[in-house]
């Protein structure tokens, strides 16, 4: 095995369009980069169940979107059972949360969804992948009401190293993509720098938000180094050791065992 061993945390490979996903994928196998790729919808679960059952060191989240939740229905759940019970490679419940960046009119819909999938988290002893957009103090007042025994992960953390502190007292991690490598980004490389590594995770969230230098184009999962050699930088140390702190934090969420 290489030095560098790599677990990203999210990764959206089943979207990608100007990359072939063959390739895509084997090229983060090769790279010893292990990836993990949520839902979106109440429909697609069924295909992130078949996505990751077909690639290698590739492990999935079912869950419904904040923008999706009008396609959620109780039905949802249970097929997310059956599917997480004949499938042991779906090891989260995921990409679920609050974002009120887009459309604010259903706030009440994406909060009432957003704890019926805690509280399934929790029945299923899983842990959470969140995406929070403008909603940073619901999705934590949520979390703390509501989670009773997931491990929380929020992916694409947006909020300041205040916030990001706040979250780590309640034991949640903060995951860091390709943001962190834009010039502008301030607060992503504040919080990359000061945060305890503990909590810190790596991921692409591809096909977006590529990484310097691929900037403007496509994201895929291989990307993460770019992620990680960044946040070396900004830690004053290499990038072996994030990799290595990451993945074992990742291990530890994901009762993953070392191979």
């Amino acid at each position: 095995m290489k030095d560098i061993y790599i677990i990203n945390t999210h990764s959206h490979a089943n979207m990608l369009k100007e990359t072939n996903i063959d390739e895509a994928m084997a090229n983060a196998s090769s790279n010893n980069i292990v990836t993990m790729v949520p839902s979106s919808t109440g429909e697609d679960i069924f295909e992130v169940d078949k996505f990751i059952s077909k690639y290698p060191d590739t492990y999935g989240y079912l869950g419904v979107f904040p923008e999706e939740v009008k396609t959620f229905t109780d039905k949802t759940l249970s097929d997310m059972e059956l599917i997480i019970k004949k499938n042991k490679k779906i090891v989260g419940i995921g990409e679920i949360g609050l974002d009120y960046y887009w459309d604010k009119t259903y706030k009440e819909l994406q909060k009432e969804v957003f704890i019926k999938q805690i509280e399934f988290a929790n029945q299923m002893n899983l842990p959470l992948n969140i995406h929070s957009r403008e909603s940073h103090y619901d999705t934590l007042e949520i979390l703390k009401k509501y989670n009773k025994n997931s491990t929380a992960i929020l992916h694409c953390f947006s909020g300041s190293l205040e916030f990001a502190k706040e979250c780590i007292k309640e034991n949640i991690y903060i995951a860091l993509g390709g943001v962190v490598t834009f010039k502008n980004a301030v607060k992503a490389k504040e919080v990359a720098a000061k945060i305890p590594i503990e909590y810190l995770l790596l991921e692409t969230d591809d096909p977006y938000l590529a990484p310097v230098p691929f900037r403007g184009k496509e994201n895929q999962p291989m990307y993460v180094k770019y992620v990680a050699e960044c946040i070396a930088k900004l830690r004053n140390t290499t990038i072996e050791e994030i990799a290595r702190a990451t993945t074992n934090n990742a291990m530890r969420i994901f009762n993953f065992n070392a191979e």
